[in-house]
């Protein structure tokens, strides 16, 4: 058994059990059985779609228990928490609506006698991993397009934050999944790890860090079976001197301190111009130090808590390397006092200033409430600044000349750029980086072609001997 907390009071909010090895094995096994004789081998790609949009349906439903318990189980304010749900919802829906539009295409074979067509089948058994930020949103970026194509899975939430995935295939049951399409196992690094070395899978898919990501590719290699990585990123939010200073300001709160830091495209590596560098430093810091940290039930709450007392800690040993190295705190870097964040996994929104690229906190992921500013003299250097990282998960850009945004954006050598923006996503737009983010997209048609296998299917119409043997 394993208790689940409320980071932002440390009490227990549910015990759950663990899934031994040989459970892991039996829902990797329901799973091949529903794969290969079940119903579902024989469901068409619409009804698919109508089994994802009832399910949508049922999380508009109940969008306010689901949200409250996202923001109960992460320590995200309950307006973020409502957002999750919608989002979640309208992935569903993308998914559905997508689901009987790919109808594979036909090939030129240069022959009247030739009819030569590809087509798309699923993969077969889907290993879901999600991780514990986004907890419902990320395994909706995989369940959605994973059956949407046909393929049963296994899925494991993070043992941080399980709640709302629980909940998700309960609804999917409600929805009318056939018995073992949808497996669900709880625990923790372990029982992925079976999960992914059990040779009933065919394909893993994991959000999460660098480190578990390179385990599950040499694992999956044996067998050759399929991965997708979303490994997160050290993310640039580059602003020019003619950008409108207010709103770049305001974006390059919310970009690093939204879900206090806790998102893998967090705005985490501020780069800023240096003819207005000294006055955006400490007009952010200023802001930082007023942001409202509390409660996240609380509608005044700006940003909740930490997810747990151990990812703080992990979070202060950045903050303490930092100042080692030189850095200037402008804010923040303390846990906030009171009694009302008594037992609560609270951080301060935390700027650091005169931060170089050879820090830790510069160069690794930190995923806390921690922004560093680096400054910059002209675009070249504000780019090879931005692409001075083995990660490529997401960037922007903030400038009011047009021409030179589309230069940048360009040169970004990162999955996603916002131009004056930050942090929005679209279902239908793919989602992924480069270099140490991972490998493969979600969203968009790319995310339902990861769970699906082309097939080139060549018909002779009007076979004749080719005389090939003379004996």
């Amino acid at each position: 058994m394993f208790d689940v907390l409320n980071p932002a009071t440390g009490e227990v909010i549910a015990t759950l059990a663990e899934a031994s090895r040989a459970e892991v094995d039996a829902a990797v096994r329901a799973a091949r059985r529903a794969f290969d004789e079940g119903p579902w081998r024989r469901t068409t790609a619409a009804e698919r779609g109508a089994l994802l949009r009832r399910t949508a349906d049922l999380l508009v439903r109940d969008r306010e228990e689901l949200a409250r318990t996202e923001s109960l189980d992460t320590g995200k304010t309950l307006g973020e928490g409502r957002i999750d749900i919608d989002d979640v919802t309208n992935v569903f829906r993308y998914y559905a609506d997508l689901a009987d539009k790919d109808a594979g295409r036909l090939v030129d074979a240069g022959s009247a006698t030739v009819v030569s067509r590809i087509v798309h089948e699923p993969v077969g058994v889907c290993a879901l991993i999600a991780p514990w930020n986004y907890p419902l949103l990320q395994m909706s970026w995989k369940v959605a397009p994973a059956l949407a194509a046909g393929n049963t899975v296994v899925l494991k939430p993070s043992e941080v934050t399980p709640l709302t995935t629980i909940k998700l295939v309960a609804l999917l049951e409600e929805a009318g999944t056939p018995d073992g399409v949808v497996n669900l196992l709880l625990g923790d690094g372990q029982v992925g790890a079976t999960m992914v070395e059990h040779p009933g899978v065919d394909l893993v898919s994991f959000t999460g860090g660098y480190a578990t990501g390179e385990k599950i590719m040499a694992a999956a290699a044996k067998g050759v079976r399929r991965v997708a990585l979303e490994l997160g990123g050290k993310n640039p939010n580059v602003v020019f001197a003619d950008a409108d200073y207010e709103t770049a300001l305001d974006y390059a709160l919310m970009a690093a301190f939204v879900h206090s830091g806790q998102v893998c495209s967090a705005g985490a590596r501020l780069i800023v111009q240096e003819e207005i560098h000294d006055r955006f430093v400490a007009d952010l810091a200023a802001r930082a130090d007023r942001i409202r940290v509390g409660d996240p039930l609380d509608p005044a709450t700006e940003t909740g808590a930490l997810v747990s007392a151990q990812h703080r800690a992990k979070v202060e040993g950045y903050i303490e390397s930092a100042l080692k190295d030189g850095a200037t705190l402008r804010a923040g870097g303390k846990r906030p006092e009171g009694p009302e964040y008594d037992g609560g996994f609270f951080l301060r929104p935390t700027v650091f200033s005169d931060c170089t690229r050879d820090m830790a906190i510069v160069r690794e992921e930190v995923f806390g409430p921690v922004v560093t500013v680096e400054r910059f003299r002209d675009e070249a250097d504000a780019i090879a600044l931005a692409n001075d990282t083995e990660y490529g998960l997401a960037g922007a850009v903030w400038t009011s000349d047009a021409s030179r945004a589309q230069r940048v954006a360009g040169a970004l050598r990162h999955g996603t750029v916002w131009i004056n923006d930050y942090h929005p996503y679209l279902p239908q737009a793919e989602w992924g980086g480069f270099g140490k983010s991972g490998v493969g997209r979600e969203l968009g048609p790319s995310g339902l072609a990861e769970y699906q296998e082309s097939k080139h299917i060549y018909q002779n119409i009007d076979p004749v001997p080719q005389h090939w043997f003379k004996g």
